[in-house]
């Protein structure tokens, strides 16, 4: 099976769909015009149809080891790695004062997407980069930015980001990791860190890590939390790599899936690192962070989708398997209409999640062109829904996928296990799916519901504009619409946060099924005649849509009966 990255998608999408001509009517994206991102969208596609799909499964049958003390990657992926840096493709959206293209994040958003189908394994390691450099790009001075930005741009050197620890996962404020004041303007920097996604390789220069530590007078939890930029090598004089510092790779984990990304147990003795940000304020640098890897982790669970979609349609084309009802049909078992089901529940539900990604991305490109505050508000709302939707739809189409290949799903070979296996972290790292939700209704509706109801009102209002060609499509989004605003402002309502949090999983999972069929419903109006897209919108709106009302029930049930079942009661009898 070959692969291509879905251009064509990107492209209605971004046209037709999420706006982005708002974003090149900017000042400062007026350069990033259809045109030249069409040519930087088939010029990535080309680089990942050709040099890192074909090291998709190198990544799991040849993976990422530790030899004496050196990481040692899967086969090619140096390689691989080369043809991103060389391309520029770690830097789509960095600033060009440090040699990044400048280019907007929904350029960044496609590119990252399809660099996830392709080969996600590898495509973590410059996600990783890209969060520090923006992390830099805002909290660092400018001797370090002068220092740092221009290799991490290159792709020389490469960035992780450093949270946890064993006792400390989610619970980021019981870290015990310390630095201590050398007096030269750096810190000795101590503790052990753990699953640091691409900790180290054997293709970049150097391996840059942003560690969260405390200083020896800082006070208790996340609000004394200072952020370090702790090389692997320290730069001499010149700006290159010098003597290796006090740190090293203690082990690797064994996964599940992802074997290509080396996921490393981090030691560090003493290791010289420099201070990003102000003292006791390093988790919300570090959140600068962890928002674009939101967003970036969002799209590595679509982009793992879309290849598992990808190789599920190839194999229900050629597998030929029992009669099937379609008149002139090939005998494939694509015409088998449960196959067929499963095969559009892909492609729906890929668009939808793809739609609401870039809408995201559309939402951060306005914010920082305009400064407005409408288009940040929206950006924060779509970046739970984005991370949890994208990655909980990457699982759900891995899964089907390995369905539609029967029982050589069930067998390595084929390859189709790899998605489901790769994909499944997803929902996991950069704050569980669980946390997204509980932020999409705690923090992100301390507006009193101003953002989720502006975009509720800007779904309803497409709706009825949308009656006159789309007459049963556009009432059945529309019923949806006051459905989610009913349910809005009871979440609004709870002061109790137990009563949002118990929902939140449901809520967070119908809004995005509404934002879905909103999407779906606006790519078929911009289509006209009754296309490809006009199809697959009908079956999302038809089918997939009705799910939103048992969601929100569920979502509005509040947390007593949850509380009335003790630990006891769960127990095992």
């Amino acid at each position: 099976m070959s692969f291509r990255a879905p251009v064509t998608d990107y492209q209605y999408i971004m046209r037709h769909v999420v706006g982005y001509g708002q974003v090149s009517a900017t000042e400062r994206f007026e350069e990033a015009s259809d045109e030249l991102c069409t040519a930087v969208l088939t010029e990535a596609a080309r680089m990942c149809d050709d040099v890192l799909y074909p090291l998709q499964r190198n990544g799991d049958t040849d993976p990422a080891r530790l030899e004496n003390g050196v990481v040692r990657t899967s086969k090619g992926f140096g390689e691989g790695y080369k043809a991103i840096r060389e391309g520029g493709w770690v830097s789509v959206a960095a600033d060009p004062e440090f040699g990044g293209m400048g280019l907007p994040m929904t350029v960044t958003t496609a590119v990252n997407e399809m660099m996830s189908a392709a080969c996600l394994s590898l495509q973590l390691n410059p996600l990783m980069t890209q969060g520090q450099i923006e992390a830099l790009e805002h909290h660092a001075s400018e001797e370090i930015k002068a220092l740092y930005l221009p290799k991490l741009v290159s792709g020389e050197w490469c960035g992780t980001m450093n949270l946890t620890e064993a006792q400390a996962g989610s619970d980021v404020g019981a870290l015990t990791s310390k630095a201590e004041d050398n007096g030269d303007g750096t810190y000795a920097v101590t503790g052990q860190k753990i699953y640091i996604s691409w900790g180290d390789n054997d293709f970049s220069e150097n391996v840059c890590h942003l560690v969260l530590a405390r200083l020896p007078d800082a006070p208790a939890g996340t609000k004394g939390i200072s952020l370090f930029l702790v090389p692997k090598f320290i730069p001499d004089a010149e700006g290159n790599p010098g003597v290796a510092n006090t740190l090293n790779v203690v082990s690797l984990e064994h996964k599940l899936g992802l074997h290509g990304s080396p996921t490393a147990v981090m030691q560090y003795d003493g290791a010289t690192g420099w201070m990003i940000g102000e003292k006791n304020a390093g988790l919300a640098a570090m959140f600068t962070m962890m928002n674009n890897a939101r967003l970036g982790v969002g799209c590595q669970g679509i982009g793992a989708g879309e290849g598992a979609y990808q190789k599920a349609l190839a194999y229900a084309q050629e597998r030929k398997q029992g009669r099937t009802a379609v008149a002139g049909g090939t005998g494939a078992i694509i015409d088998h209409a449960d196959v067929r089901r499963m095969l559009a529940t892909m492609r729906a539900e890929l668009f939808a999640a793809r739609s609401i990604a870039l809408a995201n991305a559309v939402a951060i490109d306005m914010g920082h062109a305009t400064g407005e505050a409408d288009w940040a508000a929206r950006a924060a709302f779509l970046t739970p829904i984005t991370k949890a939707f994208g990655t909980d739809t990457g699982i759900k189409v891995a899964d089907i996928g390995v369905q539609v290949h029967g029982g050589m799903g069930f067998v390595e070979e084929t390859g189709a296990a790899q998605y489901s296996r790769d994909v499944r972290v997803t929902a996991i790292y950069e704050g569980t799916n669980g946390i997204q939700s509980m932020d999409l209704v705690g923090r992100k509706l301390m507006d009193g519901g101003e953002a989720a109801h502006t975009l509720i009102d800007e779904m309803q209002s497409f709706a009825e504009e949308a009656r006159t060609t789309r007459p049963r499509m556009a009432g059945l989004l529309w019923e949806a619409t006051e459905t989610l605003r009913e349910a809005t402002e009871w979440m609004v309502a709870q002061t109790d946060m137990s009563a949002r949090f118990a929902g939140s999983v449901p809520f967070l999972a119908a809004y995005a099924r509404v934002l879905g069929g909103y999407f779906h419903l606006r790519a078929a109006v911009a289509e006209g005649e009754d296309g490809p897209r006009t199809k697959l919108a009908r079956f999302y709106i038809n089918r997939l849509l009705p799910e939103h009302k048992a969601l929100l029930s569920h979502a509005t049930q509040g947390a007593d009966d949850l509380f009335a079942l003790t630990a006891d009661d769960l127990a095992v009898a």
